[in-house]
């Protein structure tokens, strides 16, 4: 992005305090920005944050946004403040450019990006991806919506690393004015965050288009073409584009055939892996494999190299990570599911039967593409947080539902109901914002109380 100004010498209003909004500070501040860090909480409740901004030498206000905010050349949003924040919408409606931190850090970041977005997949894709390069000896930042905000990464490493590899949530292209990845990767596109967007789906395919929007005919793209609002939304991209599919043999891209993955850059057909030398199972892992895969041939990884890595990978945390087996029941934490195409992934990966925890803070979007999955799998769900009135409406008929006051009440319901060889899924289909810190903090919680539990059947 060019700014009409020097933001070095600027003077910057930084909105929320979560971590994304503290990383912008660190930044600035480095940069040598006048900063204030302005957000609604009150001040009691953050006083370890106000004094690590004061620290920095930035001006904090909590307990609501002042004029002082507006005294200012640039704003930076943290991605939980909505689009039409007041402040924010009168921040624009006296002129000041509002940018997300993301676009931020992309400012002093000079190296190639490979921008990973979609509703599901772009966490596994990512963590992929960046191991893919790291095996290649470069020198890469991995970091974004994958909890390692990226301007603290450029603060550590963005004078030598290589290129960086960026999860990237619609929250944060809300405010993505110029972010221009030389690969873009978009996994897939479901209703998600309707809240967010008014229950207008249309906006939330509109914030995903931004990772290409500024893409270059020189760039690429990489997408999901096995569906078709993906393959829609990408109808406008001006870069090289590359499909990936686990239903057909594409004669570019990335594709599954005869239980074996193959890639094509260009350069010819090469072979990747046989699935069955994967730890990871199911085809939406198959296709995550396939745009990190791609994303890292095209930046010059060898196709050895890539491959060695992908038979070595065993997944990302909280995404259907297996905890424990007790009384041959296995316990699979999959906290990261936090909407309805989650946990129908989830629930496609199992054959046996599953006894569910779900619910959270609703996300707006409608629970019935859950039904079929739980006639022919769920033996019986177990419901908490907010959404367990709408979740218990939609489930009662298809199987037996239970309310649970809390997670350990929800675990001990469902060792209380499991029978040998189920699957007890933590698969919520919401956010966890109602119980819990984030999503890591509700997988946490639950892998703590797997692992406390105690057999009741004396092992043969």
């Amino acid at each position: 992005m060019t700014l009409p100004f020097d933001i070095t010498t600027a003077s910057v209003s930084v909105i929320g305090a979560a971590r994304s909004g503290r990383a912008a500070v660190r930044l600035l501040r480095e940069k040598g920005a006048d900063v204030l860090l302005s957000d609604e909480g009150p001040a009691e409740a953050h006083g370890d944050v106000i004094a690590e901004m004061r620290a920095h030498g930035a001006s904090v206000e909590f307990g609501g946004h002042t004029d002082r905010v507006f005294d200012a050349k640039l704003v930076v949003v943290s991605p939980g403040v909505p689009s039409d924040a007041p402040v924010l919408v009168e921040a624009e409606r006296r002129g000041i450019p509002v940018i997300s931190e993301l676009e931020l850090a992309s400012i002093f970041f000079h190296a190639p990006i490979i921008g990973i977005t979609g509703t599901n997949g772009k966490t596994t894709t990512t963590t992929i991806t960046g191991e893919i390069f790291r095996a290649a000896g470069r020198s890469t930042i991995v970091a974004g919506n994958i909890g390692h905000a990226f301007s603290d990464a450029v603060i550590a490493d963005g004078d030598t690393a290589d290129l960086a590899v960026l999860e990237v949530s619609s929250f944060q292209l809300d405010h993505c004015l110029s972010l221009r990845p030389a690969t873009a990767v978009l996994t897939t596109i479901t209703p998600d965050h309707l809240g967010r967007y008014h229950g207008v789906f249309a906006d939330y395919i509109a914030a995903k288009q931004r990772i290409f929007r500024n893409q270059f005919p020189e760039d690429a793209l990489i997408y999901n073409c096995d569906d078709s609002e993906t393959v829609a939304a990408i109808a406008p991209a001006a870069a090289r584009r590359f499909g990936t599919s686990v239903q057909q043999v594409l004669d570019h891209g990335g594709w599954m055939e005869a239980r074996t993955l193959y890639v094509n850059i260009g350069e010819g057909t090469e072979r990747l892996v046989s699935i069955d030398e994967l730890h990871l199972r199911g085809r939406h892992n198959y296709r995550n494999i396939l745009m990190a895969a791609l994303a890292a041939r095209l930046h010059g990884v060898p196709t050895a190299v890539v491959a060695e890595t992908i038979r070595a990978f065993e997944g990302v945390e909280h995404r259907l990570e297996v905890v424990r087996r007790v009384d041959d029941v296995v316990y699979i934490n999959d906290s990261k599911a936090t909407n309805v195409d989650s946990v129908v992934i989830a629930l496609q990966s199992f054959h046996q039967p599953v006894v569910l925890i779900a619910g959270g803070r609703d996300k707006e979007a409608p629970y019935e593409p859950l039904l079929p999955l739980i006639d022919a799998t769920v033996r019986a769900a177990v419901l908490i947080g907010e959404a367990a009135d709408a979740m218990e409406r939609a489930f009662t008929g298809h199987t037996d539902v239970r309310r649970a006051a809390s997670m350990p009440d929800a675990v001990a319901i469902a060792q209380d109901i499991a029978t040998p060889g189920d699957v007890v899924l933590l698969s919520p289909a919401c956010a966890s914002f109602d119980m819990f810190d984030n999503f890591e903090h509700r997988g946490l919680v639950f892998k703590r109380l797997v692992q406390s539990l105690q057999p009741r059947r004396q092992p043969a």
